[in-house]
Order: C-alpha cells, then sequence, then structure tokens
C-alpha cells in the first residue's frame, strides 16, 4: 500500500559528514541541473535585442555585475540562508509554505478535516508552542475571520503551482534549444538555423517518451554529468579570464551596475528579462528539499555551483571585453567563448546536462501536480511510482504527453532563445514573488519574528524581484504572454475542480443518514445480511453515505460486516504509518459495522491494491482485539477521538494481530493462538483460507474473540464493493454562471479525469455501483 521512503526523513536524523557529502554530490543532479545550464543562454538572451555590444566595454560589464550580484542575494542569500529554514516536515516547495501557514492559522482548506488530524506528530511537529506576537496574533485573528482572505491566500499558492507548471515547459525547450545551438558555429548561419529545430526537438520527444522508466533507471548518470559541466564551464571561464581580461573581476564591483543603467537607461531596464534567467532553477532548491537535507543542498550550492557559476559568467565577459566584432548579435551566446577545438565535446556535455536539467524540472511538475491533486485543485490523473525506494520518482502519462506537445509548440513557434527566455523569466519570478509574499507570513506566523523583519525581508526581496518581473512583463507581446496563457488556463481547471470538489462535498454531507437511522433498524439493519465483508467507500468521515440508504432501499440485502472506508489527505506532507488508520464503530458493536479513515499527507504514496485490502481488515481485527484501547496498553497514551481510535498499519503492530493467507490449510500451522475453526466442508474449497495470528502473550476476551472470528469467516468469505457512480449538476434557481461552471465545467473534467484508485483496482466481479444524481 506505502512505498518506503528512505529520504525525507533524513532532516530529523543526526547525519555522519559521509551521508552529508553524498547526499550533497547527488543533489548536483537533482537539484542543479536546470541552474547549472543558465550559461548558455543568459548573455544571448540579454543582448539579442534591447542592448548592444560597444567597445567602451559597459554593457557587458554591467550584465556581469548584475549576474553576480542577483545569482548572490537571491539564491545564495534568500534561498540557502533563509527560505530553506521554511520547511514544513523537511518538504519544500509553494504548497510547503501553504500547508505550513494553514496548520499555524488553524486554516482547514479540506472539507474532510477532523479535530484529530490536529493530533498527528507531523502535523504538530513545526507549531511553535510560544505565544506569537501582537502582530502576528491580530493577523492569524484575521485570516481565521474572513473567508475571502483564506481563499486568496489559496489563489496566490495555485498561481505559484501554475507558474511552475509553466515553468516545466518553459525550460526543458530553452535548455535544449540552447545546448543545440552550438551547431551555429560549425555549420554557418545559412544552415545551423535548419538543424537546430529539428534536432531540439527529437531531443525533446526522446526525453519525454522516456519519462515513464522513471529516473531512477538513469539516475546514477545525473550527478556525473552536471559535475563534469560545472567543471567544464568552470574550466573555460578561468582559461577566458587569465587568456583575455585579467581584471575583468573589477566589474563585481556594484558601481558597473550604475554605469550600465546610466548609459542604457530604458533599454537597459528592458534587458534584465534576460539576466534573470541566470537564477533559474532557484526555486528547485527549495522544491527538492525532500529528497534531500539543509545542509546537503547548502554545501552543494556554495561550494560547487555558485562558484562555478560566477567563473563560467566571469569568462564569458572576460573573452567578449576583447571581442567586438561579431558577424551579428546571434553569437553574442556562450559557444563563442568555447575554445574551437573545444566545442563539439562542450556541445555534447551541454547537451546531456540539458537533458538533466529539464528532467528535473519535468519531475518538479509531475510532483506539484500530485501535490494539487491530493489537496483537491486538480482533477484526478493517473500518478505511477517508477520507483519503489526512491521517495517521489513518480510519472503521470496525460501530464507528461501534455508537457511534450506544448514544449515541441513553444519550440517551434518561437525558434530563438529571445522569445523563449522573455516566456521563461516571467514564470519564474512570479513563482519567486509567490515565495517572498508566502515567507513574509511564516515569519510572523509561523517563526513568531516581528513585523519589521518580515516588511524588511518583503521590501528587500520583493524590490529586486518585482524590478525583474517589471522588466519580464513589458515584453509580453514578445512571449511573455506564454507564461500567463498557461497558468489562466491551468488556474481554471484548479478553480473550477476545486469550487466543484467543494459543493459536492456539501451535498453529501447535508444529504448523509444519521447514525439514528442506522440504531433504528435493529442489530439486523431491517435487511438479510449475507457472508462476506461489504465496504462502501464514501469521503464523509462521519454519518452515513447517502448512497448506502439508496442501495438497501432498492436492494434490501447487505454483507453480515460492514465497512465504511474513507481515504483522505491531510494538510501535511506524510502521516506515519502507526497513525495511518482511525477505526471505530458505527452504532453497537452486534451490529457488525465500522468506520475506517485512512489518512495520508499529499506526499505520500498511495495504493490501493491487495495489500490495502489486508491492511483494512487486518487493522479492523487488531481494533477489536485491542477493545477500543489502540496499540498501547498504558491508558494515558491512549488517542481516541470521536470515537475513533489510532491503529497504525500491520507493520506497525508485529505483536498484534497479524493476517496469513495458504492456498492449503494445514492442520499442524494451527496453534492455540490462531483464531481459525476448520471444518471439514471448508478444506474442500478452492479458496484461500485466512487466519489471524496473535501473539500467545496477547489475552483477548471471549467478545472480541468470537467478534474476530466472525470477521475471519467474513473474509474468506470475499470483499464486496460499493461505489458511488455520481452525476452533478446545477440545482434549480442557480444563475447561468454557475449553471456553466458546474453542468459543463466540472462535469467535463469529472468525466474525462481518472477515477478513484480503488475503483481501478477492484476486481469487476466484486464491484457495485450505486448511481445518484447531485443537485449542486
Amino acid at each position: 500500500m506505502d512505498l518506503e521512503t528512505r529520504t525525507y526523513q533524513n532532516h530529523v536524523k543526526k547525519e555522519s559528514w559521509r551521508t552529508v557529502l553524498t547526499l550533497a554530490y547527488q543533489s548536483l543532479g537533482v537539484v542543479y541541473g536546470d541552474l547549472s545550464t543558465s550559461p548558455l543562454y543568459v548573455y544571448k538572451s540579454t543582448f539579442a535585442e534591447d542592448i548592444v555590444h560597444t567597445e567602451t566595454n559597459e554593457e557587458i560589464f554591467g550584465v556581469l555585475s548584475f549576474v553576480f550580484w542577483t545569482l548572490t542575494l537571491v539564491p545564495l542569500l534568500k534561498y540557502v540562508f533563509i527560505v530553506l529554514k521554511a520547511d514544513d516536515n523537511g518538504e519544500g516547495g509553494t504548497f510547503a509554505l501553504y500547508s505550513l501557514l494553514c496548520r499555524h492559522a488553524k486554516l482547514n482548506p479540506l472539507p474532510s478535516f477532523q479535530l484529530a488530524d490536529e493530533e498527528l506528530s507531523n502535523y504538530k511537529k513545526d507549531i511553535n508552542t510560544h505565544s506569537p506576537t501582537t502582530f502576528g496574533a491580530k493577523v492569524k485573528s484575521t485570516l481565521e475571520r474572513y473567508r475571502v482572505l483564506q481563499r486568496f491566500l489559496l489563489v496566490l499558492a495555485l498561481i505559484g503551482a501554475c507558474m511552475v507548471i509553466g515553468d516545466g515547459i518553459l525550460t526543458p525547450a530553452i535548455s535544449v534549444f540552447s545546448a543545440v545551438s552550438g551547431v551555429e558555429l560549425s555549420l554557418g548561419k545559412e544552415h545551423h538555423k535548419y538543424v537546430e529545430v529539428p534536432v531540439a526537438c527529437i531531443i525533446l520527444i526522446a526525453l519525454f517518451s522516456l519519462q515513464h522508466y522513471g529516473t531512477h533507471r538513469v539516475g546514477f548518470l545525473f550527478a556525473p554529468v552536471v559535475v563534469t559541466w560545472l567543471l567544464c564551464i568552470s574550466a573555460i571561464g578561468i582559461y577566458n579570464i587569465i587568456h583575455w581580461n585579467p581584471y575583468v573581476y573589477r566589474a563585481l564591483s556594484p558601481y558597473y551596475m550604475y554605469k550600465f543603467l546610466k548609459k542604457t537607461q530604458t533599454r537597459g531596464w528592458m534587458s534584465l528579462g534576460g539576466i534573470l534567467l541566470c537564477i533559474t532553477g532557484s526555486e528547485a532548491m527549495f522544491a527538492d528539499l525532500g529528497h534531500f537535507s539543509q545542509l546537503s543542498i547548502k554545501i552543494a550550492f556554495t561550494s560547487i555551483v555558485y562558484p562555478s557559476l560566477i567563473l563560467a559568467y566571469m569568462g564569458q565577459a572576460a573573452y567578449l571585453s576583447r571581442h567586438h566584432v561579431m558577424e551579428s548579435d546571434y553569437q553574442i551566446g556562450f559557444y563563442v567563448s568555447v575554445p574551437e577545438k573545444l566545442r563539439w565535446p562542450v556541445l555534447v556535455i551541454a547537451v546531456l546536462a540539458a537533458v538533466v536539467g529539464s528532467q528535473a524540472i519535468i519531475t518538479g511538475t509531475f510532483s506539484i501536480i500530485k501535490q494539487c491533486s491530493a489537496l483537491g485543485c486538480f482533477p484526478r490523473v493517473k500518478i505511477l511510482h517508477t520507483s519503489s525506494t526512491i521517495h517521489g520518482q513518480i510519472y503521470i502519462p496525460e501530464i507528461n504527453w501534455t508537457l511534450m506537445l506544448l514544449c515541441l509548440a513553444v519550440t517551434i513557434g518561437f525558434r530563438d532563445t529571445r522569445r523563449m527566455g522573455n516566456a521563461a523569466g516571467l514564470a519564474i519570478i512570479t513563482v519567486m514573488l509567490v515565495t517572498t509574499c508566502l515567507m513574509s507570513l511564516v515569519i510572523v506566523l509561523c517563526w513568531h519574528q516581528s513585523v519589521s523583519l518580515a516588511i524588511c525581508f518583503v521590501i528587500f526581496f520583493g524590490t529586486i524581484e518585482a524590478l525583474y518581473f517589471s522588466a519580464s512583463l513589458i515584453k509580453f507581446l514578445e512571449g511573455a504572454w506564454v507564461p500567463i496563457a498557461m497558468a489562466f488556463i491551468f488556474m481554471i481547471v484548479m478553480c473550477i475542480w476545486h469550487y466543484g470538489s467543494l459543493k459536492k462535498y456539501e451535498f453529501d454531507v447535508q444529504n448523509k443518514v444519521s447514525v439514528d437511522w442506522l440504531l433504528s433498524l435493529g442489530p439486523s439493519l431491517g435487511i438479510v445480511r449475507v457472508r462476506g465483508i461489504g465496504v462502501i467507500h464514501t469521503e464523509l468521515v462521519s454519518g452515513i453515505p447517502a448512497i448506502f440508504s439508496h442501495f438497501v432501499t432498492n436492494l434490501p440485502a447487505f454483507h453480515q460486516v460492514l465497512v465504511f472506508v474513507c481515504v483522505k489527505f491531510v494538510q501535511t506532507p506524510h502521516v506515519r504509518h502507526e497513525e495511518r488508520f482511525l477505526v471505530g464503530y458505527i452504532g453497537p458493536r452486534e451490529y457488525r459495522v465500522y468506520r475506517c479513515i485512512v489518512r495520508y499527507g499529499y506526499r505520500d504514496a498511495h495504493k490501493d491494491d491487495s495489500q490495502f485490502q489486508d491492511d483494512l481488515v487486518c487493522n479492523i481485527a487488531e481494533f477489536i482485539r485491542t477493545g477500543n484501547t489502540g496499540l498501547n496498553s498504558n491508558a494515558a497514551d491512549l488517542k481516541s477521538f470521536e470515537d475513533m481510535t489510532v491503529v497504525g498499519t500491520a507493520s506497525t503492530h508485529i505483536s498484534g494481530v497479524q493476517l496469513r493467507k495458504d492456498d492449503e490449510v494445514k492442520s499442524d500451522s494451527v496453534g492455540t493462538s490462531e483464531l481459525r475453526e476448520i471444518h471439514p466442508s471448508q478444506i474442500t474449497k478452492a479458496k484461500k483460507s485466512v487466519k489471524f495470528v496473535i501473539s500467545e502473550t496477547t489475552r483477548t476476551g471471549r467478545g472480541a474473540r468470537e467478534e474476530l472470528r466472525e470477521l475471519m469467516e467474513a473474509r474468506e468469505a470475499g470483499i464486496a464493493y460499493i461505489l458511488g457512480h455520481y452525476y452533478v449538476q446545477a440545482k434549480e434557481g442557480s444563475s447561468l454562471f454557475r449553471k456553466i461552471v458546474i453542468n459543463y465545467g466540472y462535469e467535463f473534467l469529472r468525466r474525462n479525469s481518472r477515477r478513484l484508485t480503488y475503483a481501478l483496482t477492484v476486481p469487476h466481479a466484486s464491484t457495485l455501483e450505486v448511481g445518484m444524481v447531485y443537485h449542486i
């Protein structure tokens, strides 16, 4: 049911230096692939149109100064030393900040939220028990009071998510296209334009076609490729500095930024959209935090990535400061500064590095869509886990092919790095602005720091990012419209799905059947009880779903054991296995009706398979055995909420009830600790036998043993699954806009989205669907 996650807990463990350095080395291939390939297109995009490289060198030195200070202030100061500390139980990214704020401000964006969810160890882990400042308390109460502010916070997080998706389309296009642009120096101006686009498209098609194999199969090559690339650009940079201009280091002074803006004025400001590309991929340091540790990411950036990038940019500037006569502005790029004998080897390494960088952003796009889907903000899609050991390695077929088509459209449509850079720059800086806004709230609400510190953070970094944002936005007609259009489309999809899902859940709550109705039916529920277990899947965490009453009204027969199962996601990245299940009775014990709530974090792997079925039955058996006392015999350790008891997965209570299946029943395998009575008639059956195994030292009451025996017999008889098949329509009297959103928008997304995972994995012969119309 759950994939083992071995890396996301690294931040809570005391790591050895060997482990830290190993993680730092691995992070070079996963985190920094995109950032390390930025020298391929920064100077080319900057000098593409707005400014001209003159013999005074004021332009090239000014651009170098901007690049140096932008790399220093944004990735190094903002992300490495500040933002990385705002992790959500070791996870990073836009939704991690949003989740952190929701927990601290007591905001419950998920309709299935329960008070028991607040007692999860990961839910409470990062919450500071100290009282917040006066201003922080006011901000918290204001957010709790006004729903419009809560929706604005959600929209802000969704904007960041949409721009990350846009970045997943634009970054592979510009990285691969810039990497193959080196053929221009070998083939000549007349022929290279007919080669670049086809070659770039072939590489992109191959990149997206291989996604279903998973990055873990070739992931061991990622770090060596990026390390080789960084060493390559560092060596070339040092060579160019020594050979062409040893005094280029003087351009690192901020004075050259002033001279640059003074000379170029408006044109210089517009060229900042190209300079902005030097920090593309910086957000990955925070987004991929869950795969590594803070220390490993900091070591990798400060010791290898940052110095290599600075040397690369200084080397290019040193070369260009001695070469002013160019055939065209197109040649002001990376490859022109590479020694001629090394251009083909460097081209091959650059293409490999671009593929690695693109792979990282594509995987990040899959991850952000999975998080949106888990939190009810994106239609359900098919999620395949490509690795059983590496956390976060997923593949989403529908999204993969959509990204490929859009990426090819951008490459073929633009055919130059200038417009691709304008588009990618706006997507990048928008995500950073969202992070800055959310971080200011984290400083006040989560870290309980003074409001002056939060204001200083917003003013300092917000001013820098707003300057780049304005320079990117001014290029709206020259490519910057692409991420805005993409974000707008994805935003509409997310909002319609979130609104429709919320209204559908409200309809379920309003039409649920009270437990009193169930109690009035008596132990037999007023119907014929047949052998077996009936599993009713529902999104409700309390009450009886309407599909059950609808079913028994038309077919008055049901199974001897009823289980109402609710699989839900909570506002935390991970839920520990020992806290996964909440189990309780619905009605008196003799009714044999149970409720089981299965909780997952928004980054947890969830699979409904045979293992999940066995865990479900085994946890109900453990709940019965403990007599509502959970896993711990100490009453002070009990965690029972709303008549629900916390029960972990089967692997967490080895000393408790274990489920065994045998193809053949062996008489010598039955001991005094096995609650199993073998009858001759049962041995002749072809199906597997089921046994509950309990430790010899465990005492079980007579009533519990009888209940366990009945549950075991029901499991042997088989499990039937009752699923709801619903149709959604806007209720009478709704406005025209509401009817369009519900009847056409939400219904179209629902029909074309994936069904719930348990609806796809359970045997068709054991499935019953109950159709209902939802008027919302």
